[in-house]
């Protein structure tokens, strides 16, 4: 009996991750697209560059008379086809991380939260990594989305060319794990701490916006912590400045360079779009996964 009470709680957290994952994606993406060309831009613009974007909405204007519409889903593929069992592992593993670090305690404490959310980020990004290079390596081809490569011809191409190590599909992995545990350890410390501190609301329409507001705060603070981490990610994983020469390839010696080459500001390049996209991506990511996590409880009971 407890067995099937392990087996079915499991695949409620499966079932309420994964369906939250993908409805997050396919609203958010396009600001991920722009999020993603802002930060691996570092040289200075050329004259009349049309691949030089000034802020969010050059940007979007640029992709859009450039390469149509479908350049704001370029590398959505990967996602899709991650996010699912991505989001599904992070709760998952959330929740028995959670039971980890209790330390005694009879309930979660912030500590706990953070440090589950941490590991649970790490875990996920391990498995994420590959989908991640070849995400970042189709939103920044420039060419229309109608001819660029396909997602099977990138991922064939990053195999073939690098293969599936440290410089493939594993390329920016300590990025990666430091951008999804950081931002994780946030997001649920912050989110789940706050939820037990404040009372919970009688009328279910202010109930429902408090934790809307809470998962935007959430995901907000946590894009703010980990974007550095992330701009370094998506220089290591995307096209280098010169053909033929690495000149990102570990996280800190990238952040360093980063740094001494474009000042401190340059760290948090497509802060905006990560914001507005992880603000209400936040949101909805915890708010569906608390609504179908409840409708699936009280169907199974």
């Amino acid at each position: 009996m407890h067995s099937n009470s392990l087996l079915k709680e499991a695949a409620i957290q499966i079932l309420s991750g994964g369906s939250a994952g993908f409805v997050e994606v396919c609203i958010m993406h396009p600001l991920d697209v722009v999020k993603t060309r802002l930060q691996v831009q570092s040289a200075p613009a050329k004259v009349n560059d049309p691949n030089h974007y000034k802020g969010v909405f050059d940007c979007m204007a640029k992709m859009y008379r450039n390469e149509g519409y479908l350049a704001f889903y370029k590398g959505i593929l990967p996602p899709i086809v991650a996010e699912t069992p991505k989001r599904a592992l992070k709760f998952v593993t959330f929740e028995q991380y959670k039971k980890l670090f209790l330390f005694g305690a009879s309930s979660p404490t912030p500590l706990t939260l953070s440090m589950a959310g941490f590991f649970a980020g790490v875990t996920e990004a391990i498995f994420v990594n590959p989908f991640e290079v070849v995400k970042v390596t189709m939103q920044t081809n420039h060419q229309k989305a109608v001819i660029a490569p396909s997602t099977f011809q990138v991922c064939k191409q990053i195999v073939n060319t690098n293969g599936l190590g440290g410089r493939g599909l594993y390329r920016g992995l300590t990025a990666t794990v430091l951008r999804n545990g950081v931002f994780n350890s946030v997001y649920f410390g912050f989110f789940y701490t706050i939820t037990e501190y404040l009372p919970k609301l009688e009328d279910p329409v202010h109930e429902f916006m408090k934790r809307v507001s809470l998962g935007f705060t959430a995901g907000v603070f946590g894009s703010l912590a980990n974007i550095p981490f992330d701009v370094a990610k998506s220089r290591i994983q995307g096209p280098q400045p010169a053909k033929g020469e690495i000149k990102y390839k570990s996280c800190f010696k990238t952040m360093h360079i980063i740094y001494t080459e474009e000042g401190f500001r340059a760290l948090y390049k497509g802060l905006v779009p990560k914001v507005m996209r992880l603000g209400p991506g936040g949101a909805i990511l915890l708010i569906c996964y608390e609504q179908v996590k409840e409708f699936l409880t009280e169907k199974l009971e």
